[in-house]
């Protein structure tokens, strides 16, 4: 069961980690593309939990109802902001800014959760921070270009959002990661129905899309979400939380190198020591510290 669980995660983690190829090639607002992906991702998983033959667990989603409806509605608006971010700068460069996320966390968790910062932490979020102004540019080229610095804060951006996310998740209890997952991206849709209803002309824009690039809009919604989630959610019973931490990190090490392969994105020498001072720290971060007598 083992070695199915964590081939179901490498495959999921995978997957995440194609998103920006994909997403560069929809000419369509971000929002819109969030918007999709929430509907057919919780159908897709909704449809999943069908055939598997369980059943919603309506008590523990009226109980969290408000947190489930505002944790979803910042998912969406991290999608926004990450598919922004694929716009206006690397596939590579917008991931490790949204790798950002742990530090976030960290950062808040001393106030928000209580928990304690340790030297180790305080180190990894330097070291991370470090890695950042590598990754920005600033050292080689100076302020980068006001489209880099754009698609640098929409990244960092998503990060916060979903950082807020896994902050709230915490508060959520004594519900399934099936059902919270649901909810999340259907609440996550709905809400931002209006804002893409006001600020689109959905209409227009879906009549003009050829069947390739609803295709591919489709597949981002069914693939990238409903069954990335599905495989994902499926290997954490059988997985143990630092084993999950840890194969996270397919996920961008997947988006660099498909990034400079498939897009021709070169990093050079100093977004390459970004990438590893960002990832390395945030890695090191997850792992657990040894308690002293």
């Amino acid at each position: 069961m083992a070695n199915k669980a964590k081939l179901e995660l490498i495959a999921s983690m995978f997957i995440f980690g194609t998103i920006g190829i994909f997403v560069r090639h929809i000419p369509l607002p971000s929002s819109m593309i969030a918007l999709v992906r929430g509907f057919v991702g919780a159908f897709f998983v909704l449809l999943f939990v069908y055939l598997k033959k369980s059943k919603l667990d309506k008590a523990a989603i009226r109980k969290n109802f408000v947190m489930l409806s505002l944790s979803g509605a910042f998912i969406g608006i991290n999608w926004i902001l990450l598919f922004e971010s694929y716009h206006y700068t690397t596939v590579a460069t917008a991931t490790l800014c949204y790798y950002m996320q742990p530090i976030f966390v960290i950062l808040a968790s001393p106030i928000l959760l209580k928990e304690k910062l340790t030297p180790k932490k305080v180190i990894c979020v330097l070291v991370a921070l470090v890695g950042m102004v590598f990754v920005s540019g600033v050292l080689q080229t100076g302020i980068p270009a006001l489209s880099e610095a754009k698609g640098i804060l929409y990244g960092l951006g998503a990060a916060l959002f979903y950082a807020t996310v896994v902050l709230m998740n915490k508060k959520i209890t004594n519900i399934s990661a099936y059902d919270k997952t649901i909810m999340q991206l259907g609440m996550g849709a709905i809400v931002l129905s209006p804002y893409v209803m006001l600020t689109q002309d959905f209409a227009t824009a879906t009549l003009s899309m050829t069947p390739s690039l609803w295709a591919l809009l489709l597949f981002v919604g069914l693939v990238h979400t409903g069954v990335a989630y599905a495989l994902y959610f499926d290997s954490m019973k059988d997985l143990k939380a630092q084993t999950i931490a840890i194969f996270s990190y397919i996920d961008p090490i997947v988006a660099i190198i498909l990034s400079a392969l498939l897009l021709k994105e070169n990093m050079g020498l100093y977004g390459v020591i970004g990438a590893v001072l960002v990832l390395g720290s945030t890695f090191i971060s997850e792992l657990p510290e040894k308690e002293r007598n």
